[in-house]
């Protein structure tokens, strides 16, 4: 039986759409996403798997987020379908700090929270949204219609300066100067315990992490390679360091993958960081509660130079860390002095 819901139109998904089936006794034992793929004409597997992994689909009242949860008779299952994004991102009022602009080019300090370009489950909101609505029209169709003006993205959780193109010239250019390595880029970031040698190289290929997809991983085939200099700038006896990291290369993650696999995960990384380390015990009370606490990976995209694309002048952006890493720092210091 299929109950649909809100007025579906698959033609014209505008609203979120509810749509429930009953396992039969003759559909049991399938793949949850073979079996709704079989059940229902109107989306490709590939798109109900992607649903199922965005925490769309319940059965029996429980969220499910495997593909491939096996159906059972009697089941009830309900999958609901947001409503359609625009194809074109929209002009957002979106809160940055602008550190330079031309007609080329914007270069800007991405805070903490914001996510550069829309994707599923991030389709409005975006450093994107706010692009557009500051340069203008204009903006739109930069190097794609998704991702108009980027040339390089951080993390959602990770603040710090970003330079976006507002021509195509620009971000062809850039986009060669950043795939060439021809970009500075530095990083500050607190990891767990204290890294040996204090100064030194973190290298490894990194690729997609074949047990959870949404998390990247050194891997000895079919990965890309990426090496990572890093200076421990601070120790915080031996529990916790504040580092610099200096990108060779540009890799997903790079930065958390490479201190993770070394023992070292940074502070608050809620993917790499899945158990309470080790090295937070030696650290006083008020230091330990403030770093099991940190609300997310404690790294800040510090510095950026490059090449302006049109006049050939060399550009270097610096930003200090942001007020929550900072606090972080000063409570580190407790009992260090």
């Amino acid at each position: 039986m299929v109950i649909m819901q809100n007025g579906y139109d698959p033609s014209l998904p505008v609203k979120e759409t509810s749509i429930s089936f009953t396992v039969t006794p003759e559909q049991a034992g399938e793949r949850i996403d073979r079996f709704l793929a079989a059940t229902m004409e109107t989306l490709s597997r590939s798109r109900i798997k992607s649903l199922i992994e965005e925490g769309h689909l319940a059965c029996d009242g429980i969220c499910i987020r495997e593909p491939a949860a096996i159906a059972r008779a009697g089941m009830e299952v309900v999958l609901t379908i947001p409503p359609a994004a625009p194809a074109v991102p929209q002009g957002e009022d979106i809160a940055f700090t602008v550190l330079y602009e031309d007609d080329d080019l914007i270069v800007l300090d991405k805070p903490a929270g914001l996510v550069v370009h829309p994707a599923p489950g991030n389709e409005t909101g975006t450093l994107v949204n706010g692009l557009i609505a500051h340069c203008g029209e204009s903006l739109k169709g930069i190097g794609g219609e998704r991702r108009p003006g980027i040339v390089h993205r951080l993390d959602k959780d990770t603040s710090g300066v970003m330079v976006a193109a507002k021509t195509e010239m620009a971000h062809q250019a850039l986009s060669e100067d950043f795939a060439a390595r021809r970009i500075d880029r530095a990083y500050l970031a607190f990891c767990w315990g204290l890294p040996n040698p204090a100064e030194g190289d973190f290298e490894g290929a990194i690729g997609r992490d074949k047990r959870d997809r949404k998390r990247m991983a050194l891997t000895p085939k079919g990965g890309k390679w990426a090496l990572t200099h890093y200076r421990t700038l601070q120790a915080f006896g031996t529990g916790a360091a504040l580092v610099a990291c200096k990108l060779a290369t540009g890799r997903t993650h790079q930065i958390r993958v490479h201190f993770s696999a070394n023992g070292h995960p940074l502070i608050g990384d809620p993917l790499y960081l899945r158990r309470i380390p080790a090295a937070s015990r030696v650290l006083p009370s008020a230091a330990r509660a403030a770093a099991l606490d940190f609300p997310r990976q404690a790294l800040h995209a510090a510095r950026l130079g490059f090449t302006h694309p049109r006049t050939g002048e060399k550009l270097l952006f610096e930003t200090p860390m942001p007020e929550d890493m900072q606090v972080l720092e000063r409570s580190l210091k407790v009992d260090q002095e």
